[in-house]
């Protein structure tokens, strides 16, 4: 289909996301499972159109171009976004919804009528998986959990839908060169003669010699990726990985359509400083096996860095937030892979049972133990 035969480009814009079927007025939507717009009133379909201006593939930018604020106008643009008074994920929400739910925490939401001036996403990863499918995926997930609680597992099945979220993340490229000096450390055996139960006895010790080392090692670093959101923890979003960010896609608006988008909360040079830590481990690393031997030690790195460009992408979630007992479950799910991550939920009488169980059998073995004596 070519983009004047779109059925839905006359309504294509960067806030709201919404693309109305040409055949009955409903909202299309981006199905994952067969890769293309669908409207849920009628049963229409629309293909995402792939020349758009947004099309034109995915453009690194300049970092320092960025921080000093001279990126070209069309790469900014303004969003409504909502901050959650409790977790403070900024989620984008369409104009006429004034009031909403928190997809991160499941905290009442009202919504915010500022625009927020951003950076423009480059690409993105679309989804993959369908709800029902992510839900199966997470079902299966805590069916694995030992010491569930069985309430809240029962609750996950029959609560609300899952919600489909574009987490934002900022990707780095750059060209490193590090000069370093160091030591190589090469093993070499003695041997000596010790006393061990009133007897001389000769054993092998292992000691090292050291020999100064220098040199320089090299690397350019390719999308180098930084979680842009504080709204989940850390080691939730690690646990997805990994991502296939070659099949990254430009961005392209209707991808988004019957999902939501965060907003990134990590400035794009807090996200290079994550950057350079991610990089400096992978040259200790580099410098390390540059020095060779047995064992090394490093004494001083200086890394130049150059060439340095960056993109903000969307990265495919979907996100149950699930309030049992007075407490609220987080479960993250990979869109692309179906990997599941959250709070492990903990049942007390389970862990009590567990330990009585134990007891029994340690009380047990113990007494066939001292039979068989």
């Amino acid at each position: 289909m070519s983009h004047s035969e779109s059925p839905f480009e006359t309504t294509k814009t960067k806030e709201n996301h919404r693309f109305p079927c040409d055949q009955c007025g409903a909202d299309f939507r981006f199905d994952p499972d067969a890769g293309q717009m669908v409207c849920d009133f009628c049963g229409n379909t629309g293909e995402v159109v792939d020349d758009s201006p947004w099309t034109s593939g995915i453009k690194e930018l300049d970092f320092k171009a960025a921080i000093n604020n001279l990126l070209p106008l069309q790469e900014i643009e303004e969003v409504r976004v909502s901050k959650c008074p409790n977790c403070a994920a900024e989620v984008e929400f369409d104009p006429e919804v004034h009031a909403a739910e928190c997809p991160f925490c499941a905290t009442p939401v009202v919504t915010d009528t500022g625009a927020h001036r951003h950076i423009k996403p480059k690409g993105l990863l679309p989804f993959a998986l369908d709800e029902e499918t992510a839900r199966d995926s997470m079902t299966d997930w805590l069916g694995g959990l030992w010491f569930a609680p069985n309430g809240l597992q029962e609750y996950a099945k029959k609560g609300r839908k899952l919600t489909g979220i574009y987490v934002p993340y900022w990707t780095y490229d750059a060209d490193t060169a590090s000069r370093y000096s160091g030591e190589r450390g090469t093993i070499y055996y003695e041997t000596r003669t010790v006393m061990r139960d009133g007897k001389q006895v000769q054993e092998r010790v292992q000691k090292i010699r050291w020999h100064p080392v220098s040199g320089r090692v090299a690397r350019f670093f390719d999308d180098v990726l930084v979680l842009a959101s504080k709204a989940l923890p850390k080691r939730y979003t690690n646990a997805l990985e990994p991502w296939d960010l070659s099949a990254l896609e430009p961005y392209r608006p209707e991808f988004l359509a019957g999902f939501r988008a965060e907003g990134y909360q990590v400035d794009l040079d807090d996200g290079f400083d994550e950057a350079r830590s991610i990089m400096d481990r992978q040259i200790r690393r580099d410098v390390k096996f540059d020095i060779g031997g047995d064992r090394q030690r490093i004494h001083g790195i200086d890394t130049k860095v150059s060439d340095v460009t960056f993109k903000h992408i969307l990265l495919p979630v979907w996100m149950a937030a699930y309030k049992y007992r007075g407490k609220s479950y987080r479960f993250v799910v990979n869109g692309r892979t179906g990997r599941v991550q959250g709070e492990r939920p903990w049942s007390a009488w389970k862990i009590t049972f567990a330990v009585i169980l134990g007891l029994i059998v340690a009380a047990g073995i113990g007494y066939v133990v001292a039979m068989n004596q």
